[in-house]
This record gives C-alpha cells, sequence and structure tokens, in this order.
C-alpha cells in the first residue's frame, strides 16, 4: 500500500521523476496516436482531381457506362471500342490519380484494336469516400469485369489487367480470384494494404517519430476491421499459374520495388519482370511514357491478342 500511496502522492525524489516520466511516455502515446489517426484520415482521403471529357469530341468514341457495385453504390466508366468480339483491359489508377489521367495509355491499347475500360476508384476522381488501399477496391473492379462482360460486343471471358500501386493491388486480387483474368501487367504491386500506409506516413515526414507507423497500420487495420484475416496476396500465387503476369519494378520508388520484387520471385510461371527508371506513369515526361506504353501494348499483344471472337 505505502508504494501505491507513494506512487500518487509522490513525496521522494525518485517516486516524483517516476511519476514525470510516466505521465511523459503516457502524453507520447497519445499525442502519437492523435497524430497518426490524422494522418490515416488524410491517407485514406486523398486530394481528388476531375476526370472529366467531353464524350462527343474525345478520340476514341467513348461509351458513357454507369454501374453498381454492391453496398457501395454507383460508379462512373468509360468504355473505348476496339474490335467487336476483342478482349478488353481495364485499366486500374493509382492512389492519388483517376480515369482521366490514364487516357494516353487507353489511346494506345485502343489503337491495337483492343477493347478499354477506365473508372475512378472510391476516394478518387469524381466518388467520394474512402480509400482501403485495395480491400474494397477489388470489389469495385469485379463490378466493372461484370458490366463489361455483360456487353455484346466483347469476348466475356477475356480480360487484361493493368494497375499501379492502388490499382495494381485490386487488379491482382481480383485476378487470383477470376478466371476471366487472362493476362495481368503489375505496377509497383503491394502483398497488403499496410505496406501502403507505411508509406504515406514515410512521405509525410512523420515516419521517424516513434510508434507513428505501428500507430497509422493500427488505425488503418481498425478501420478495416473486416478484413483483419485477409492473407497477403502472396499467399494465393498459386492461382495465377498459366496466367501471364508482368511486374513493373521502378527504381525510383524503392521500397514499393522491393515488395514488387518479392511477389514476382514467389509468381508462378508465366511471369516477367521489368525494371524502369521512373515509375508513376501520369507523371512521366513523353519519352518515358511512349517507352512505357509500347512496353505494355507489347506485353498484351504476345500475352492477350485482340482478335475478335464469339459473343453472346
Amino acid at each position: 500500500m505505502s508504494i501505491l500511496y507513494e506512487l500518487r502522492y509522490p513525496t521522494k525524489w525518485y517516486a516524483k521523476v517516476f511519476t514525470a516520466v510516466m505521465a511523459l511516455i503516457i502524453f507520447a502515446v497519445l499525442a502519437t496516436a492523435a497524430i497518426a489517426g490524422f494522418l490515416v484520415y488524410r491517407i485514406v482521403k486523398p486530394q481528388r482531381s476531375s476526370s472529366d471529357i467531353n464524350m462527343d469530341s474525345f478520340p476514341g468514341k467513348p461509351d458513357a457506362v454507369d454501374f453498381d457495385v454492391p453496398q457501395l453504390g454507383a460508379r462512373h466508366g468509360w468504355f473505348f471500342p476496339g474490335l467487336r468480339g476483342a478482349p478488353t483491359i481495364l485499366l486500374c489508377h493509382g492512389y492519388g490519380s483517376s480515369r482521366g489521367e490514364l487516357l494516353t495509355l487507353v489511346s494506345a491499347l485502343q489503337d491495337h484494336q483492343y477493347n478499354v475500360f477506365v473508372f475512378d476508384f472510391a476516394a478518387h476522381g469524381a466518388i467520394e469516400g474512402i480509400t482501403t488501399f485495395g480491400y474494397r477496391e477489388s470489389d469495385e473492379l469485379r463490378a466493372a469485369i461484370d458490366t463489361v462482360a455483360a456487353r455484346s460486343d466483347v469476348d466475356p471471358g477475356a480480360f487484361g489487367l493493368w494497375g499501379y500501386n492502388l490499382g495494381a493491388y485490386a487488379a491482382l486480387r481480383e485476378a487470383e480470384n477470376d478466371h476471366r483474368v487472362r493476362a495481368i501487367v503489375l505496377d509497383s504491386v503491394y502483398d497488403l494494404p499496410e505496406q501502403m500506409v507505411k508509406i504515406g506516413v514515410e512521405r509525410s515526414g512523420l515516419g521517424g517519430f516513434p510508434l507513428m507507423v505501428r500507430s497509422a497500420q493500427f488505425s488503418f487495420r481498425w478501420l478495416n476491421y473486416k478484413y483483419r484475416e485477409d492473407p497477403p496476396l502472396s499467399k494465393k500465387l498459386s492461382s495465377l499459374a498459366g496466367v501471364p503476369k508482368l511486374f513493373i519494378e521502378p527504381t525510383d520508388d524503392p521500397e514499393l520495388s522491393d515488395i514488387t520484387r518479392q511477389i514476382f520471385l514467389k509468381a508462378p510461371e508465366p511471369r516477367d519482370q521489368a525494371i524502369i527508371p521512373h515509375g508513376n506513369f501520369v507523371a512521366m515526361d513523353d519519352n518515358d511514357k511512349r517507352d512505357y506504353e509500347n512496353r505494355v501494348v507489347s506485353f498484351f499483344l504476345m500475352k492477350l491478342p485482340a482478335t475478335g471472337g464469339a459473343t453472346h
């Protein structure tokens, strides 16, 4: 009892020091948790950019396509028609981006007779909400594939996917559970959404503070508690045996590049690897963007030829 009394009403110098240190520790933990919670809020609600185009004058004659995602609401996509009955390539934009920033890649694929479909994930473009860094985004992608597959001018069983970081995770997660995906390009893919939270905290400049990254990841896991039992994507890679895969690793993003490389090494054949100097397609200069487009188009031409097939 005397020890507890001394801690509650310290009179000796060492008890006072101990109490002060404990108070500082508690304050630091609470402050870290509060800052981490605010950081996570900012990370899962990125600044959205507009992605409107004039559908009547835009080359490629796109169709505006609306579709619903169960429990998540309406989504809006653009369908760019290619050869009737040909495969469809779905482009999955990255974190902080939007469908409107992928239009040159859309044109490169459509020029080679592919059908192409783009849409905005939650918390991006015209869509409100928060990002889950791939958990719910894969549901959005599945709904988009289902919508396109119901058209009479595409091959309903032949889809290609391209994705960058957030989009790459959603694409890989969907491909592991959807036999309609016949080829996939994964640029800067990660294994767990918490890895993107870590990168977001580090890029904020606060990653060096003790426990900041762990606190942010804990907050993110709490927000996405229903997915707590979901394994890393690398645990289900065996389901993609026989599906051609291209892993793109940009050297100017070493953390994501390293994660992508580890997933590549675990992936079954057929698999290809491309190491490029600059990542983030939408921020590339014209020459790098052209080389990138040629690489992606060439992969799909070899692995998923744009030939017309039977339609329903």
